[in-house]
């Protein structure tokens, strides 16, 4: 087998020339095979309030042209022993929500069942449902974390099923999702009353808030999440508005009071000893967007997912072992976990 083709040498061809693929990877078509592959979908019919997130795929890879090859967070270099790609756009229909649902669906299972695990670049948040629904056939119930200001799981908008607000109650109600092991983290902001939490905590949902992280600290928060996760497959899923608008204003729905990008890479890079699977990061609008900020931070969001799934297949592929980031949170002192 051929060793991997990595991004293009930066020391030699400057950022700014060439095509944005995702990291300056190659292209699907310019390689044999495929680990792993960034894919866009240009997607925001599912929207409640400002579009615009169409655009984000190329908003988030253009911003990537400053990722670099190696990641000291994770001590892990994602491209050097396995073939990570670019693997286009999967186009959908922007005038049905539900056509481009189904035609998300058979995109992505196409490089699920060729053993391409994905990481997905948004496109808005209804895309979560027929990404999750391509894993579920694949690894049965899946566990779930999802980084969000919202909780996404209202039943309708004007009567429509499939929106950006519902896509994980709908995953609840497919069975797709692991009950025991799904939690919100970040949410903050107003509802539309009590009753959305209660039908979020009746569908086994754990709740991280925005002041949980901030009183709590990322290392207890990781804590937390990995065990309730355990050893089950793991989607993760990162709207873009959980960031404070600070640091993400080029977003659809911005709610004041989010946490920061380094206290979100911190948590991912938390959960390096889990069985990730795949993952997005979405709602990206470069409209409402300055100075890149906001496709600046999903890009190295996308980055730090394609670094978790690399850790994650060298376990598999060559018996690598990491010890947890932090002491877990039964030998802390205080209070409970907010996620019960």
């Amino acid at each position: 087998m051929n060793p991997p083709i990595g991004p293009i040498d930066s020391s030699r061809v400057p950022r700014f020339a060439g095509p944005a693929t995702f990291a300056r990877l190659p292209r699907a078509d310019e390689v044999e095979r495929a680990d792993i592959a960034v894919v866009g979908v240009p997607f925001d019919s599912g929207v409640s309030y400002r579009p615009g997130a169409r655009f984000g795929p190329s908003a988030i890879r253009e911003a990537s042209r400053l990722l670099r090859p190696y990641h000291p967070g994770l001590d892990v270099a994602p491209f050097e022993r396995l073939q990570v790609v670019d693997g286009g756009d999967i186009p959908v229909n922007p005038f049905s929500v539900g056509d481009a649902v189904e035609t998300l669906d058979a995109g992505a299972s196409a490089f699920v069942e060729a053993g391409t695990r994905l990481v997905t670049l948004g496109g808005d948040h209804t895309i979560a449902l027929p990404l999750l629904r391509s894993l579920y056939r694949r690894h049965g119930p899946i566990a779930l974390l999802h980084f969000d200001a919202h909780l996404d799981t209202w039943d309708t908008y004007f009567g429509e099923p499939y929106t950006h607000g519902t896509p994980f109650r709908r995953a609840v109600e497919e069975g797709i999702l692991d009950t025991e092991a799904i939690a919100h983290v970040g949410t903050r902001g107003p509802l539309y009353g009590r009753k959305d939490l209660e039908d979020d905590r009746r569908f086994g949902f754990g709740i991280v808030t925005a002041a949980d992280v901030m009183r709590r600290g990322v290392d207890e928060i990781s804590d937390m999440l990995r065990q309730r996760v355990g050893n089950r497959p793991l989607y993760v899923s990162v709207d873009i508005d959980v960031l404070d608008p600070a640091h993400a204003p080029g977003t659809g729905t911005p709610e004041a009071g989010g946490i920061t990008s380094r206290e979100l890479l911190e948590i991912l890079r938390g959960l390096s000893t889990c069985d990730l699977v795949g993952g997005d990061v979405v709602e990206v609008a470069p409209a409402y967007d300055h100075a890149q900020i906001t496709a600046t931070a999903a890009s190295h969001v996308a980055y730090d997912l394609v670094s978790l799934l690399a850790l994650n297949q060298a376990r598999a592929s060559w018996g690598v072992r990491r010890r947890s980031r932090s002491r877990s949170v039964r030998d802390r002192d205080g209070a409970g976990s907010p996620l019960g």
